[in-house]
C-alpha cells in the first residue's frame, strides 16, 4: 500500500493498573507517582498517573500495525505531554500523515485524546519504511 499525506489511523485503550505494574516489571520503572496513592496524592496529579512512555505505545502499536505498517522503523519523535493520563482513562490515539520527504521519510502527527476530548499528548514522529 502507497503511504499519502491526509491517511490516518486510531486506536482506543484503557490503561488499568494492572498494565501498568506490567509495564513497570518490564523496564524497571517503579516510580511511586505511578502505583503508591498515598504519595501521589502528595503531588500536582492528586492520584497515580500511567507512566507516560505506556501511553506512547499506543501510537507505536500504530506505527507497526497499521500506518506506515510492518516493515516501518521509528526514527524520532518530538512529544510533547500537556495533561496527565490516570488509571482508567479512555485514551484515543490518533496518528496522520502530514509529509513525505524526498528521502521517504515519513512524518507523522500524534496525538492522544482522553474521554473527555482533551489532548494528554502531541508530537510528530518521523519513520521510514522497508
Amino acid at each position: 500500500m502507497e503511504i499519502k499525506v491526509g491517511q490516518m489511523a486510531k486506536t482506543v485503550r484503557v490503561f488499568d493498573k494492572e498494565i501498568g505494574l506490567s509495564y513497570a516489571k518490564l523496564t524497571g520503572d517503579f516510580n511511586p507517582v505511578h502505583f503508591d496513592e498515598n504519595f501521589a496524592k502528595d503531588t500536582i496529579f492528586k492520584k497515580t498517573i500511567v507512566p507516560g512512555p505506556l501511553v506512547i505505545t499506543l501510537v507505536t502499536t500504530l506505527f507497526a500495525n497499521e500506518l506506515p505498517g510492518p516493515g516501518s522503523v521509528y526514527l524520532s519523535h518530538d512529544v510533547k505531554y500537556f495533561q496527565p493520563v490516570y488509571y482508567n482513562d479512555t485514551i484515543t490515539a490518533l496518528v496522520e500523515v502530514i509529509e513525505i520527504n524526498s528521502k521517504k521519510h515519513i512524518f507523522l502527527k500524534t496525538t492522544c485524546t482522553n474521554q473527555n476530548g482533551v489532548v494528554v499528548l502531541d508530537g510528530v514522529a518521523r519513520l521510514k519504511k522497508y
